[in-house]
């Protein structure tokens, strides 16, 4: 399927426009919505992951090729929803109460959305509360939390607590990351899974949604 790979490097490239005419040319020729996705969008996304995580490529060109697949991704989800595709798994991330930074955030969610996971952006500045009510309302596997700040980081040991408060801790994997995270850190205040980069945590968050 010479179309699928043509998506798949194209997104690489960072080219927006080219993927969504490509995609919507897949559509046209009849392809299933979930092979279009696998192996057209997220074979490419996958690709760039690879190269993020070895420093082959950076930040700008993982941001590049996101928006591409957000722009296939577009025309492909009213038709998934159609089609009963489920996503990989569904997760709430944000950056803990009193820390604005977004950027290792949104890697991290741009990595996520390309293995196929749904996730949830609360945003920056999350309280411990709002994770954990929306990880119950919405169903969600995992909670991510981010902090850039050694200041911000008890918060997470916050987000471990009201999810045992609200009984959710055995249905929902914590996940944590950021500069001064640490795997020591992550095992003394109970979460589940440290990664320190965002090609990982996308790995690892499939990972979990599988088991």
């Amino acid at each position: 399927m010479s179309i699928l790979t043509d998506i798949s490097e194209n997104l690489q490239r960072g080219k927006a426009k080219v993927v969504k005419e490509l995609v919507q040319q897949a559509i046209d020729e009849g392809l299933p919505v979930e092979q279009i996705l696998n192996e057209g969008l997220l074979s490419g996304m996958s690709v760039i992951g690879e190269k993020f995580k070895n420093n082959e490529v950076f930040v700008p060109e993982v941001l590049i090729a996101a928006r591409a697949m957000n722009m296939g991704a577009q025309l492909l989800k009213p038709l998934m929803a159609e089609a009963g595709v489920k996503a990989a798994g569904k997760v709430c991330i944000g950056t803990v109460k009193g820390d604005l930074h977004d950027i290792g955030k949104n890697l991290v969610k741009m990595m996520m959305e390309g293995k196929g996971l749904e996730v949830i952006d609360l945003g920056t500045d999350v309280a411990p509360e709002t994770y954990v009510q929306t990880a119950k309302e919405q169903n969600c596997q995992i909670i991510c939390c981010s902090a850039l700040l050694t200041t911000t980081m008890p918060m997470m040991q916050e987000v471990v607590h009201q999810a045992e408060e609200a009984g959710i801790r055995d249905s929902v994997k914590i996940m944590v990351g950021g500069a001064p995270v640490t795997q020591a850190f992550c095992d003394q205040i109970g979460a589940d899974v440290y990664t320190a980069d965002a090609a990982s945590a996308a790995d690892a968050a499939v990972a979990l949604c599988k088991a």
